[in-house]
């Protein structure tokens, strides 16, 4: 018997966002060690996902909804397949394979989702994953990732452990996941009053005024002003590239934040910044000034919730590109996302998700176009298990995912950390970045310029100011606020470093 389900509001949001030239598609990729036994690979990948009804059912539209609906032609061969890379396979052959099937649609005629088994790839296998927004948000597929793994782990959600470090993105707004359901219980009201800030933006500063908690920061989300103008913003033409570096020890990384007080986040968001902020000047493109504003989704779901489906939010992180200096362009990051802990914004974006799933088409592209035009980029950070994981007795060596990107969104932004490591991913839209191992190389490099920080023994920053929920402040007010509280850390860091003026400058980005 053929069972059906109504999808979610929210999940029907993302059914429909797909364009040709942003696909809601989330890609991920696991490096396996070698010897990988296929056959046992491949068996242990089917019962996995089989497990879960969703990747045997199809989408089926009708006049009264959309649906997920069992495939009565459910063929598995579909979905799982084996393919081998041309020539000698190496990491740029796999970086072009993930690049083109980040580009090509998945079939509607089947359940919404493959997984390519790259034989023969430096001497393991290389799985890449494919699937629909509109299935599952990326924690989700994370617990999925969990019941393929072997071991005692197979079955383990990765909630289950909190966060070591302070500051990830992925746990950055745990304080305010009890305004989810006021959120997508508001739908109505919150769909019709971002409608109206679409046809009367001025109306923002009366919300901003009067206005507390959601409503304030749906206020900002719809008012807030567009980032920089850089080559990196465009009109997308579907073309994926992707790229991605060797990864970093996390204990260095976290040694290096705990010495500059700041947290594993703050640090990596900054490298991410410097990063974008050398390609520009390499490119001969001004960079004083500039802000790129990231996209990141957010973990919203309540302590044990596994299943399938999207309960995410969505933050803006304004990345200060223009930020010459490495440690002044830290305690930028670092008082800002202080300001992102306080906020309600990812709460407000779960609810118009919901709202616009209600909506017609029109309609959500009208709002979605509008907070996509004020963005650059979609960036994750996400902390993946601890421990290396196994598959089929190979060891999973290194773990990559991408969200997709929406509107004309031309880059996606990946941190993630696996088994002691961190490691940067990027997909860029070739029309825009066509050379996306040109910036991602330029992450690590970035991470070095702290290291030499602290080898010089740099003084760390200030302790953390306590703050409570409010309005997400304006990013004129963040920047003032960074200026007062960092310049004494910038002092003493220009002091310890001038006397390395001739050695270092160049290392160091610095103008002494």
């Amino acid at each position: 018997m053929s069972l059906s389900e109504r999808m979610s509001p929210v999940d029907t949001t993302w059914l429909r966002m797909d364009r040709p030239a942003n696909l809601m598609m989330i890609v991920a990729i696991w490096l396996l060690e070698g010897p990988v036994a296929l056959d046992k690979v491949e068996k242990q990948l089917a019962e996995g996902f089989l497990s879960y009804r969703r990747f045997r059912q199809k989408v089926e539209y009708t006049a009264a909804g959309v649906f997920w609906r069992d495939d009565p032609n459910f063929d598995l061969s579909h979905h799982i397949k084996r393919v081998r890379l041309p020539g000698r396979g190496g990491k740029q052959a796999l970086e072009r394979f993930v690049g083109e099937l980040a580009s090509e649609p998945l079939d509607p005629r089947h359940p919404l989702w493959t997984e390519h088994i790259v034989e023969d790839y430096e001497g393991g296998a290389a799985l890449v994953f494919r699937a629909h927004h509109a299935i599952a948000d990326g924690m989700a597929l994370n617990g999925v990732a969990m019941s393929l793994v072997d071991g005692t782990v197979r079955k383990r959600r990765l909630r289950e452990s909190a966060p070591e470090e302070e500051g990830w993105l992925q746990t950055l707004t745990a304080p305010i996941v009890s305004a989810i359901r006021a959120g997508t219980q508001a739908s109505t009201s919150i769909l019709g009053a971002g409608l109206d800030l679409i046809r009367h933006p001025m109306r923002a500063a009366g919300y901003l005024r009067d206005g507390a908690g959601v409503a304030g920061e749906l206020a900002y989300l719809l008012a807030m002003q567009s980032d920089s103008a850089t080559r990196f913003k465009g009109k997308p033409t579907g073309s994926k590239r992707v790229a991605w570096c060797e990864p970093l020890n996390l204990m260095e990384v976290k040694a290096v934040s705990r010495a500059l007080g700041c947290s594993v986040n703050d640090v990596l968001l900054s490298c991410v910044a410097g990063a974008m902020r050398r390609y520009l000047a390499d490119k001969g493109d001004r960079t004083e000034g500039v802000e790129i504003r990231a996209i990141v989704p957010i973990d919203l779901r309540e302590p044990g919730d596994s299943e399938l489906g999207n309960r995410f939010g969505l933050l803006a992180v304004e990345l200060p590109v223009g930020v010459e200096h490495p440690i002044e362009r830290l305690m930028t990051v670092r008082q800002r996302m202080l300001a992102l802990k306080a906020s309600y914004e990812p709460s407000t974006s779960l609810g118009l998700l919901a709202a616009l799933g209600y909506a017609p088409k029109m309609v959500q592209d009208q709002m979605l176009d509008l907070l996509a035009s004020r963005a650059t980029a979609v960036m994750t950070n996400v902390q993946a298990p601890t421990e290396s994981l196994t598959l089929a007795g190979s060891r999973v060596k290194q773990w990559l995912g991408w969200v997709p990107q929406s509107g004309d969104i031309g880059m996606g932004v990946s941190i993630e950390s696996y088994a002691g490591h961190v490691q940067f991913g990027l997909i860029t839209d070739a029309a825009l970045t066509p050379d996306p191992e040109a910036l991602v190389s330029r992450f690590p490099e970035e991470f070095e310029k702290y290291l030499y920080c602290v080898r010089l023994d740099l003084p760390p920053a200030a302790q953390e100011e306590k703050s409570t929920p409010s309005h997400r402040p304006a990013p004129e007010v963040d920047r003032g606020k960074a200026r007062g509280s960092h310049r004494g850390a910038v002092t003493r860091a220009r002091a310890r470093l001038a006397p390395h003026a001739h050695s270092k400058a160049k290392f160091l980005d610095v103008s002494v």
